[in-house]
Order: C-alpha cells, then sequence, then structure tokens
C-alpha cells in the first residue's frame, strides 16, 4: 500500500474509536449525575441507582457479541470500509440522543428505560467497531509494525476516555452543582456530532480493504511448510491453509477472551469506574474524582505506543505478561496508597499514572495480538468477536461488580482484587503465545 493510503487507513481505522471512547468515558465520568437523572426518584436511594445505571452500562456491553457478528461478517465479506462506515453513524447519532433524553423528573419510568435501549444500541456499533478497525489498522501496517499500527486504536481509546473525562472535569469546574446536573452533563454527549462527522468524511475517503476472494473449489491449495518450532499451544499458522473450521475459530476467539480478560477488566476498573469508586467508597469530591481518573488515563495513554513499539522487537507475550504480572502485584498497594491520608496528592497522582501505565502495556500490543489470530476471511469476525465477548463480561460488567461487592461486603479493595484476579487468570492463556509471533505474515 502507498504510504499516504496508509497514512489515511490508519487515522480513518482509529478516529471511530475515539469517538466511541469519548462516549464511554463521559459516562463513567457523569456516572453519579447519571444515577440521578436517570435512576433516582425524589427520595431514591442514591446507592442503589448507580448500580442501576452501572446495569445499563453492562446491558449494552452484552450487545457487543452481536454488533461483532453482524458487522464482522459484513466487513469479511463486503469490505473494512462498508461496516466502519456504518459503525461510527450510528454510535454518533445514538451518543447524541442521549444528550437529549428527558430525565425521570420529567419521563418517570420510562426515561431509564430509554437510556438503556441507546446503550444497546451503541454496544452494536461498538461491537463491529474494533474488528473493522483492526483489521483495517494491521492489514495496511508496513512490514514489521503491526503492533505500532494496532496500537493507535488503543490509543485513540485513551484519547477519547481523557477527552470525555477531561471535558467532564472542565465542566464541573465552571459550572454550579445544580447546573450540572440541570443541563451541563449533556453538553459533552452532544458533542458527539460533529465529533462524528469528522469521523464519517475520513471514512467515506478510504480506500477499500477487503479481503481476497476465496479460490476456485478445484484449485488445489498448495501444502502449508511445516513449522520448525510450534511452540507451546496454538498460534496463528495453527490452521490448516484450507481454512478454519468453525469449531477451530471458536476454540481461537475463546483462546482470545483469555488472552486480553486482564486488559478488559483492569482497563475498567482503574479507567472508567474509577471516579463513581472515588466518590462512593473514599469519600471524594465530583471534581477530585474526575481529576484522579484524568491522571490515570494520561498514564494509560502515554504507554500505549511505547508497547506496540516494543511488541514489534521483543513480542507481543512479552510485553503483555509484563503488564499483567504488575497489575497481579500492585493492584492492592495503589488502593492503599490512595486511601492514605498521609501520602501527598503528587505521590499520589504518580501512582495513578503508573497504574494507567501498566494497562497501556496491554492495551498497545492486544489489537494486534488478536489480528495474528486469524486469517483474512474471518479477522474482522473472529478478533471483534472475541473482544466483544472480554468485554462484556469482564469490562461491562466492572462497575457493577465492583460496585455491588463494596457495597454488601464493605470492602474497599475490591477494584484492586477484581482487576487482580482478572490479569493472573490470563497468565497461562498468554503464555501459549508463539515469542515470534510479531514476526509472522499475516494469513
Amino acid at each position: 500500500m502507498h504510504p499516504a493510503s496508509a497514512r489515511h487507513a490508519l487515522v480513518a481505522g482509529s478516529v471511530g474509536n475515539f469517538v466511541e471512547w469519548y462516549e464511554f468515558g463521559v459516562y463513567g465520568s457523569f456516572a453519579t449525575v447519571i444515577a440521578a437523572c436517570f435512576f433516582t426518584p425524589d427520595g431514591g436511594d442514591r446507592g442503589q441507582a448507580l448500580i442501576a445505571t452501572y446495569a445499563a452500562f453492562a446491558i449494552a456491553f452484552f450487545f457487543r457479541p452481536l454488533g461483532a457478528l453482524f458487522f464482522g461478517r459484513l466487513a469479511d465479506r463486503a469490505g473494512r470500509r462498508p461496516a466502519l462506515v456504518l459503525t461510527v453513524s450510528l454510535m454518533t447519532g445514538t451518543t447524541a440522543l442521549i444528550g437529549v433524553l428527558p430525565a425521570y423528573s420529567s419521563a418517570g419510568t420510562l426515561a431509564p428505560w430509554l437510556l438503556t435501549l441507546l446503550r444497546c444500541l451503541q454496544g452494536l456499533s461498538a461491537g463491529g467497531e474494533f474488528g473493522g478497525a483492526v483489521s483495517l489498522l494491521t492489514e495496511t501496517a508496513p512490514l514489521g509494525r503491526r503492533g505500532r499500527h494496532g496500537a493507535w486504536q488503543s490509543f485513540t481509546v485513551a484519547l477519547g476516555l481523557l477527552t470525555g473525562a477531561g471535558l467532564a472535569a472542565g465542566l464541573a469546574t465552571l459550572l454550579s452543582e445544580s447546573a450540572l446536573y440541570a443541563w451541563g452533563w449533556r453538553v459533552p454527549f452532544l458533542l458527539a456530532l460533529p465529533l462524528g462527522a469528522v469521523a464519517l468524511w475520513l471514512r467515506l475517503r478510504l480506500l477499500e480493504t477487503a479481503p481476497p476472494p476465496d479460490p476456485p473449489a478445484a484449485e488445489p491449495q498448495p501444502e502449508p511448510e511445516p513449522d520448525p518450532d510450534p511452540g507451546p499451544g496454538p498460534g496463528p499458522e495453527s490452521v490448516p491453509a484450507g481454512g478454519p473450521t468453525p469449531v477451530e475459530i471458536l476454540g481461537a476467539v475463546v483462546l482470545g477472551v483469555g488472552r486480553i480478560m486482564g486488559w478488559s477488566a483492569a482497563g475498567y476498573t482503574f479507567l472508567v469506574v474509577l471516579p463513581s469508586y472515588l466518590q462512593a467508597t473514599l469519600g471524594t469530591t465530583f471534581r477530585q474524582a474526575l481529576a484522579a481518573t484524568f491522571v490515570a488515563n494520561l498514564g494509560f495513554a502515554a504507554a500505549i505506543l511505547p508497547a506496540g513499539v516494543l511488541s514489534d522487537r521483543v513480542g507481543r507475550r512479552a510485553v503483555m505478561l509484563a503488564g499483567s504480572v504488575l497489575v497481579v502485584l500492585t493492584a492492592v498497594p495503589v488502593l492503599h496508597l490512595l486511601r492514605d491520608p498521609a501520602i501527598s496528592v503528587a505521590l499520589k497522582a504518580a501512582v495513578l499514572a503508573a497504574a494507567g501505565a501498566m494497562i497501556g502495556l496491554l492495551a498497545g500490543p492486544g489489537p494486534a495480538l488478536l489480528a495474528e489470530m486469524f486469517p483474512s476471511r474471518v479477522r474482522s469476525t473472529g478478533l471483534g468477536l472475541a473482544y466483544a465477548l472480554s468485554n462484556a463480561v469482564f469490562s461491562g460488567c466492572a462497575g457493577l461488580i465492583v460496585t455491588t461487592l463494596v457495597r454488601h461486603t464493605g470492602n474497599p479493595d475490591v477494584p484492586a482484587l477484581y482487576a487482580a484476579g482478572a490479569c493472573a487468570l490470563a497468565v497461562p492463556a498468554l503464555l501459549t503465545l508463539r515469542p515470534d509471533d510479531h514476526l509472522r505474515p499475516l494469513r
């Protein structure tokens, strides 16, 4: 591919992720405000309302696998561009509609149902977005740079979360609490319209990257060369040349979920759920909680591209194992430091940035890792489904699980234990990667 076309594919492929995760950053930052506006009747239990808010958050994630199947098949059959145009259009429209939804005070019980419906539509869009975007980014990457190009998907996720959290923090600073609850929270959702319009324009100008056509049935397929170093466990070359069977695709999807579950759980725990946790459990103010989340996301963003570049040199396995082990070892101490009143604000900020950077070690190589597990004809569907299932179980449920367990057990270490446990379970799956998977051509 011509370098200019590759650069355009890089921008067009990653910009939709920015719009998607900008909205998720806004939703996570304003979770307590949304709980009050949509899930709390007069005199209602605000703690229970927050759980309901995260329940709506989780339900949307379970629509992601459906989106991955629908838009993934479209991308694998008709090309990446049509699927990417549709996903960014759907995400932009539903996000903007959230900004004009009537609150509980005016629409009653209809309000939370409408919000949940829009969140489900966003889940469909998000499920299709990842597979098409990562396929585009990795398939157009120059030789030896799949990790770097795939990392742009995660980097724009970080930019979206940062922008959402930063805008929420700015509005919380500029507006009074009454204005913020009355109308201020709507502004970031409405800003999705111009952002989405730019993303749509870029994708409409995208050159097509449809997968190659299937060979004629009568044409004999060449035998694959024997692998001198089969390595431990299944890898990207373990599928026969004739194409993967449904059972093999399903096995790769399950393995992919196992490899990125730590990324999903730790990322949402420390980057999205953190504001409401700090307010509900540690008693911080809304502004302090948003500032803490912004710092964590800065560390996350700073580590992603270097992690992707490093994975092109030393392999996906080494970088992601390092990130997983670091989360296991430090998640609980991080929360203890945040709760310690004797620790300075500067040190707490540094700890939060370091926690975000550890997740960046997982998010940088993650997209390329998934792309290398599937052949072109099923790549968007396969990697999109693995990512969607992992996010549905370990990300979408993070806020609901953490908030509920903290509320009922009183244990403030629950978020750290959740993130560390998921990363520990991911280690055996990551060990099945070949050390040289990053050097092998995409199939």
